[in-house]
């Protein structure tokens, strides 16, 4: 019954609360930690509140909600600061680091060629490689190959025939680097 009567002195009002010579150690962390609780609960609901005023994708129809015009540069962009701006731009690193490395690969293991009229080699020479050699020799680094190379030939970092490349039907397409 002891540990009844306190924990109702604990829920009850600020009046209700004994002194502190009367409570043990366990009972004044519990005090603390449920009033740091509610103190935190509340300030992230007030935030989150806020938050969805002005976004205008939530079922909060007020007035303030302002939508955004697709004339403005950060239209379609996560707000400055926050962790998705940050997680994107983590992403975009990690993604140029792959694709440095495809060309390192492909410097590595492909053939100076003759170059045709699309090459930047001012002796005429470009390095290439087909995509059945490329694909076995890459595997053991990434299972991500034509993505890393469609990324690549969106730089202008490669080029290659076709929108897609498949392996054994395309293994002996050529990938030429062009920088």
């Amino acid at each position: 019954m002891g540990t009844n009567s306190q924990s109702t002195t604990i829920m009850g009002t600020q009046d209700d609360v004994p002194a502190p010579a009367q409570l043990n150690e366990d009972t004044a962390v519990c005090i603390v930690s449920v009033k740091g609780l509610k103190e935190n609960w509340q300030k992230w609901s007030d935030e989150r509140q806020e938050y969805q005023k002005h976004n205008p994708f939530s079922h909060d129809t007020r007035p303030s909600a302002v939508v955004p015009l697709k004339e403005h540069d950060d239209y379609g962009r996560p707000l400055q600061g926050s962790m998705t701006e940050q997680r994107g731009k983590d992403a975009h690193t990690h993604i140029s680091r792959e694709v440095q490395e495809l060309c390192e690969v492909i410097r590595n293991i492909g053939e100076p060629r003759d170059s045709d009229a699309g090459g930047s080699s001012s002796d005429g020479k470009v390095i290439a490689v087909e995509f059945g050699k490329l694909f076995e020799h890459y595997v053991t680094i990434s299972n991500k190959l034509v993505g890393i190379l469609l990324r690549a030939r969106k730089q202008r970092l490669v080029n290659f025939e076709g929108e897609m490349l498949w392996q054994g039907k395309d293994d002996h397409v050529v990938i030429t680097l062009l920088q």
